[in-house]
């Protein structure tokens, strides 16, 4: 599995999916790495789905809640500072390895 771009805390923005969610920005939650599968991460009050709840001992009303669902990693990207979407790479800073902005060359 290649390395992924995108981290835990990062804010992002949605550049392709459904008309209400293309556009959108936030944080990112998680990070969804499976063998074998494509990598997804979940956003923060993006792409709200209903879940049915059955009743159980820990929630004994059940009913209908909502939780954000998860997104494929290439229909988001990396915000820079000027609220658009950024491409990014490595440099080595010292014995560091840093995400850098490709067009502006500052560090993440």
């Amino acid at each position: 599995m290649s390395k992924l771009k995108i981290k835990r805390g990062d804010n992002v923005i949605v550049t392709t999916g459904k008309k209400g969610l293309k556009g959108s920005t936030g944080e990112v939650i998680e990070v969804i790495k499976k063998e074998g599968r494509d990598p997804r991460v979940i956003v923060a009050g993006l792409n709200i789905v209903k879940k049915h709840v059955k009743p159980s001992a820990s929630n004994p009303q059940g009913g209908i809640t909502e939780k954000e669902a998860s997104i494929h990693i290439s229909n988001v990207a990396l915000v820079g500072k000027d609220g658009k979407a950024i491409k990014v790479g490595y440099k080595i800073d010292g014995d560091k390895k840093v995400r850098i902005n490709k067009k502006t060359g500052e560090t993440l």
